[in-house]
C-alpha cells in the first residue's frame, strides 16, 4: 500500500546574524546552509497496518507524510502509495487517501461542520446515499450528534477534532495519514480518538500511519513502529521487540499499606544484589528487575514490605523512546 525508497528531502535555509549591519549585508549576499529534513528513508507498509511513525521534534516525520501525500516533492528517492507516485498529487490518488494534521484545520470557522462535509462530498464526487451512510457511521463511532450543526468557532478543541476526522473520512480513504491527531486533547477525548481510529481501521481495512508524542496513542494503536531521528531511519519493527531490546527489565510496583523508611528500601536485595529503586514514596515502592529475577524479586518484596497490591509491568514507553533517541546516532 505504501512504499518509500531512499526518500530524501533537502532544504536550503538562509542564515542571518543579528544587527543592522548584518541585515544590510544580507540584502546583497545571503549565506545559506543545506538542511536534510529526511535522509535516505526506506520502508514498506502493507494493507490494513496501523504503524506508529515516531521521532523527536524536527526528526522529519511530518515532512515524510507530506511527501507520501504529495504535498512535497522529494529531493531524491521515490514514493509509491496505492501503486501511484504522489508527485503532482494525481486525482486518482487523492480520492483514496487523506491527511489529518492536529495543528491545522479544514473546517470553515463561521459555518457548521456539516457544510464542510457537504463541500467535501462535492469535491470527491460522493453520492448522497453513500454520504448519508458514511455520516451515520461516523456519528455512531464518534458521537457527532448536534456538533455537525453548530458553528465551528463554538466547538471545543476535542469536538473540532471529531469533526475534522469526519470531514477527512467522507470519501472513505484507503490510506489515512494522521499527524498528531490527539494533540492538545484531554485524556478522555484522547481515549475516544484512539478507540475511533482502531474501529475505523478494523471496520474498513484502511492503512494508517500515525505520528504522536503521546505514547499512550502508540501503545494502544500501533503494533509496528518506525522511528526516525535527524531525518534517518533508526528502527522499523515490532513495538514489543523494541521495548524488550531497549529496556528488557520489568517494573515492579508495590502499593504499601503503611509507609516504610528509606533504610528498608535500600536493604531490598535479590541474590545478594540491591534492587534498582525507580521510585519510593509514602504510598509505593517501584523497582526495576531483570526478567529472569522477577519471581525472586516479587517474593523478596512481599516479604520485606507491607504490600496492599503488587503489579509487574513493562517499562514506560516514554522511557524506552528516550533511550532510543539518546542512544548511538543521537545528536
Amino acid at each position: 500500500m505504501i512504499e518509500a525508497r531512499h526518500l530524501t528531502k533537502t532544504y536550503r535555509v538562509a542564515r542571518k546574524q543579528a544587527g543592522l549591519r548584518a541585515t544590510v549585508a544580507g540584502l546583497f549576499h545571503r549565506e545559506q546552509e543545506e538542511v536534510r529534513a529526511v535522509d535516505d528513508v526506506s520502508f514498506s507498509i502493507a494493507k490494513g497496518e496501523r504503524v506508529g511513525f515516531l521521532g523527536p521534534n524536527g526528526a522529519g516525520k511530518t515532512t515524510t507524510l507530506k511527501m507520501l501525500s504529495g504535498l512535497l516533492t522529494p529531493t531524491s528517492g521515490e514514493a509509491e502509495v496505492l501503486g501511484m507516485n504522489p508527485r503532482g498529487r494525481p486525482q486518482a490518488l487523492l480520492r483514496r487517501i487523506s491527511l489529518v494534521m492536529g495543528q491545522k484545520q479544514q473546517l470553515l470557522w463561521d459555518l457548521p461542520p456539516i457544510d464542510t462535509l457537504e463541500l467535501n462530498r462535492a469535491v470527491y464526487g460522493v453520492s448522497k446515499p453513500a454520504f448519508d451512510e458514511t455520516v451515520a457511521t461516523l456519528d455512531r463511532l464518534l458521537g457527532l450528534g448536534a456538533l455537525l450543526d453548530k458553528p465551528t468557532r463554538q466547538l471545543s478543541l476535542g469536538e473540532r477534532m471529531k469533526c475534522e476526522l469526519a470531514a477527512a473520512l467522507i470519501h472513505q480513504p484507503e490510506v489515512l495519514f494522521l499527524d498528531e491527531p490527539t494533540i492538545g486533547l484531554d485524556v478522555t477525548m484522547q481515549a475516544v480518538m484512539r478507540r475511533f481510529i482502531r474501529e475505523y481501521n478494523e471496520t474498513t481495512g484502511a492503512t494508517i500511519i500515525l505520528t504522536s508524542h503521546y505514547m499512550d496513542d502508540v501503545a494502544a494503536l500501533c503494533p509496528r513502529i518506525i522511528v526516525i531521528q535527524q531525518g534517518k531511519l533508526r528502527h522499523d519493527g515490532d513495538l514489543a521487540a523494541l521495548v524488550k531490546a531497549t529496556r528488557p527489565q520489568k517494573v515492579v510496583r508495590v502499593q504499601l499499606t503503611t509507609p516504610v523508611g528509606a533504610e528498608v528500601v535500600a536493604g531490598l536485595r535479590v541474590a545478594g544484589a540491591p534492587l534498582a529503586v525507580r521510585e519510593h514514596t509514602e504510598g509505593a515502592v517501584t523497582v526495576d528487575v531483570p526478567p529472569e529475577a522477577v519471581t525472586e524479586a516479587v517474593r523478596a518484596l512481599l516479604d520485606a514490605l507491607p504490600a496492599a497490591d503488587l503489579r509487574v509491568e513493562d517499562p514506560p514507553l516514554e522511557d524506552v523512546m528516550r533511550d532510543v533517541f539518546d542512544g548511538p546516532g543521537a545528536a
